[in-house]
């Protein structure tokens, strides 16, 4: 059947791409059509470009078959993968409760983050953990409470060789998060006891979160993650732990984001690269990376957050295709403090209806051959590597830490990522994008507080959502005039957009024709088309400005007209732009 189909040719790909961006008018008559895809590419934020399209021809085919080295196309786990929930209220009897609710629900390993270790008895009675995989995360109180773990089941008269999960002994981690000089013989002790009698139970956890959570791209991720790993293996192998016997003991957690392609890449690419690591090493047989992909709270937001379902959904589905071998997806309503039994479940079920209902654990690498994402994978790769070595070169994680390499790095990515967030290119859906001014927000108890000391923790939406809670405490509804010139058809479009703009900070908008009465001291958009602001914009501001409007915006790109105080264009600094008005109007700070 397919051979009655003609073959089309990337020529007339380039063509037909090259008339509608005539249209739109980012190429004129000298753009070639060759330089059409040019003109669509985009650059992530570790300096690689993605092409609008791909063919055979951008991509080399990937090393190894599904589930074998260099593990590129899955890491062998193979089935289900480990259904795996977090738990942070501090409270050990309702963590109690929402773990055996977890497990009665499909989940088959438990992530505790805020217990501490003298409450872990409490938490985990009743909890079968010869079938339940714990997984610790106690920072500096690791050693603590994997003492407290092995007490339980000691207890329960589990039998060691089938207790499973992770001690989560990760002192580069917990120094990077709040500044604690990191213990390796801990870590190492924890890693020898669990070779020497719990075959099932790894003893370090790689977590990179940290570093997305700072602003990292996602190569900067996996550099990071990657020199940790190396760093554990050298302070395995200086307690006399072997090799093999060391790279089972570790497991890594990265972020898993709504941008699914770039996820998928992630872990993809994880797993090459550990696989070099452990080749240079001197492995003598192959080793996956085994990963944990927790969906990422830098992408949560507070506002809108019933729109994290969509986010976390997406996440995770790139965490599966990607190959994880565990996945956390957090609740939808982690970023207004203590999550609530609802938003436990569901993010319970996503990951159900992902396995059972969508099936993605039963294609290993189901987006293996995409030339898209083989490419992506690639560069992702070999950004990661040159992080890496970098941080190799300057001595290590440890001292990449110290000397400020690391944070300096992520800094700069931040503030690359805060700007395009500013400017609402890098969008997000029912903040800084199609904000809803009547939401009711869920009232939600507080979490528990965030580590400091180490390197910041940011969220994407933070600064529009201050926005929105700077105009939701204001004494008055703080509102914008937008003044209409012309037929519907020439000022429509960007009544909408700025009405748009301007709920993103909480301002209300009231749309009236020119000549319509405004308030003394009044913020006016003018909106119209480009020819009509040709003809009438300079006398419409001067009459505003008689009237006693007080700042003079037009929706349109800067063109110098007289009486407009300044422009508001699709990529203008939008926070700048609320922030500004709201000052305008008088608005506390």
């Amino acid at each position: 059947m397919t051979d009655d189909f003609p073959v089309p040719a990337i020529e007339d790909w380039q063509r037909l791409t090259l008339s509608v961006l005539r249209k739109s008018g980012k190429a004129d008559e000298n753009t070639r059509a060759d330089e059409a895809a040019d003109l669509l590419a985009t650059t992530t934020y570790d300096g690689f470009p993605l092409a609008p399209l791909y063919t055979s021809h951008h991509t080399t085919v990937p090393d190894g078959v599904p589930g074998q080295a260099p593990f590129t196309r899955g890491g062998g786990v193979g089935g289900r993968w480990d259904v795996r929930t977090v738990h942070t209220d501090p409270d050990p009897v309702r963590s109690a409760a929402a773990a055996r609710a977890d497990l009665h629900g499909g989940a088959t390993s438990l992530w505790l983050r805020a217990t501490a270790p003298e409450q872990l008895g409490e938490l985990l009675a009743g909890i079968p953990l010869d079938r339940t995989g714990i997984v610790l995360d106690a920072g500096t109180e690791t050693d603590k409470a994997a003492a407290a773990l092995l007490d339980v089941a000691t207890r329960q008269h589990i039998d060691p060789r089938v207790l499973r999960g992770n001690l989560g002994a990760d002192p580069f981690g917990a120094y990077a998060a709040s500044g604690v000089e990191p213990e390796l013989r801990v870590a190492a002790e924890l890693a020898a006891q669990s070779v020497a009698a719990h075959p099932e139970l790894r003893a370090l956890t790689v977590d990179a979160t940290t570093y997305h959570d700072a602003g990292g791209s996602d190569a900067e991720e996996l550099g990071c993650a990657l020199a940790t790993g190396v760093a554990y293996l050298r302070a395995m192998s200086d307690r006399g732990i072997p090799l093999t016997r060391s790279l089972a003991q570790l497991e890594f957690r990265y972020a898993a984001t709504a941008d699914q392609f770039a996820t998928i890449a992630k872990f993809r690419a994880a797993r090459r690269l550990w696989h070099r690591v452990t080749e240079v090493a001197g492995a003598n047989r192959p080793s996956a990376q085994r990963q944990h992909a927790v969906t990422s709270a830098a992408m949560m937001t507070a506002r809108d957050p019933w729109s994290n379902l969509l986010r976390t959904t997406i996440a995770g589905f790139g965490a599966g295709v990607g190959g994880a071998g565990a996945i956390t997806v957090q609740p939808f309503d982690l970023a207004l403090g203590r999550p609530d039994e609802t938003a436990q479940r569901i993010a319970r079920n996503t990951q159900i209806i992902l396995l059972d209902e969508v099936h993605l654990h039963r294609v290993t690498d189901p987006a293996g051959g995409s030339w898209y994402v083989e490419s992506r994978t690639e560069a992702l790769a070999r950004a990661a590597w040159d992080w890496f070595t970098t941080i190799e070169r300057a001595g290590g994680i440890g001292a990449a830490l110290r000397s400020g390499l690391v944070a300096d790095r992520l800094a700069a990515t931040w503030e690359r990522r805060a700007t395009r967030v500013a400017r609402r290119q890098d969008a997000i859906t029912g903040v800084s994008e199609f904000p809803d001014l009547d939401e009711q927000v869920p009232a939600r108890h507080a979490g528990s507080p965030a580590p400091v000391g180490g390197l910041p923790r940011h969220r994407y939406a933070y600064r529009f959502e201050e926005l929105r809670r700077r105009a939701d405490d204001a004494p008055t509804t703080p509102v914008v005039h937008l003044v209409a010139i012309g037929r519907t058809s020439d000022h429509n479009a960007r009544v909408t957009f700025t009405a748009n703009l301007f709920a993103a900070g909480g301002i209300r908008t009231v749309t009236t024709a020119p000549g319509d009465a405004v308030p003394p001291g009044a913020v006016v958009c003018l909106c119209s088309s480009d020819r009509v602001y040709a003809e009438q914009a300079a006398l419409v501001a001067a009459a505003l400005r008689q009237a006693g409007a007080a700042k003079v915006w037009l929706a349109g790109r800067p063109g110098g007209h007289p009486g407009v105080d300044d422009y508001l264009y699709a990529g203008c600094d939008a926070v700048r732009v609320l922030e500004t008005t709201l000052d305008d109007l008088g608005v506390p700070r």
